[in-house]
């Protein structure tokens, strides 16, 4: 049987629980010293996942920054930044968005089996297209990003594969940033959309930790016995 990856969920959202506003530029919802954080938690990771709507919207890199944490990557016989993986139903994605482009790293690109033929068409020449299942299930990609060597898997946005990952049990540990301000328009997209999630009134998540950086705040959910056993002891924990 092959063990899923550790899979981590990184979200910064305001206070009002959005991860964007609905202007043409994208919102910061951070600070440097987060950034930085969030770069180096990339650093330990095995592959960065995002979904198809991420990647038009943002048009991110998704590498590592910082030169010392690639090289310490390299040091170690691993790429200098984690693979990158998307998912999407059709493929309607564009070959030269930074996603495919940006750093000498694996893309890989999950879509619906029934699309699989035309999205290598489209994209096969910039990345590696996979069957995410018929629909896409994200318990699928998991199983073969573990069978491809993905121990510890980093999901970046946006909400809906949060709310994927989230309602199928498949997330170990959330860190969730907190902006000190309200977005405050229902058109903006939310951290999650609706579904059936394992933690409601009658089964809290247990909060890890918590931690200010500067003018927010890191929350750290265990969600899993795994990230139970792992919890960190660098930032000061609730029942402290």
């Amino acid at each position: 049987m092959v063990e899923r990856p550790y899979t981590l969920l990184s979200c910064g959202m305001s206070l009002d629980g959005y991860l964007d506003d609905t202007g043409p530029e994208r919102l910061l919802l951070s600070n440097d010293a987060d950034f930085d954080r969030v770069d180096e938690v990339r650093a330990t990771c095995d592959a960065i996942l995002v979904g198809a709507a991420t990647i038009r919207a943002d048009n991110p890199r998704l590498l590592v920054r910082a030169e010392h944490r690639r090289a310490a990557r390299e040091a170690r016989g691993l790429a200098p930044t984690p693979v990158k993986v998307t998912v999407t139903s059709r493929g309607a994605l564009d070959p030269a968005a930074k996603f495919f482009t940006a750093g000498d790293v694996e893309k890989l690109v999950y879509c619906a089996a029934p699309a699989v033929a035309s999205v290598r068409e489209r994209l096969g020449a910039v990345a590696t297209v996979a069957d995410g299942g018929d629909p896409v299930d994200v318990a699928v990609i998991v199983a073969d990003l573990a069978r491809r060597g993905v121990g510890r898997l980093m999901v970046e946005g946006g909400g809906t594969m949060h709310t994927q990952f989230l309602t199928s049990g498949l997330v170990d540990e959330l860190q969730l940033v907190v902006a000190p301000f309200f977005v405050g328009d229902s058109r903006a997209p939310r951290f999650v959309t609706d579904g059936k999630f394992p933690w409601g009134p009658t089964h809290r998540a247990t909060l890890a930790s918590v931690r200010q950086i500067g003018d927010v705040v890191l929350l750290r959910y265990a969600l899993s016995d795994r990230a139970l056993s792992g919890r960190a002891s660098s930032d000061r924990t609730l029942s402290d």
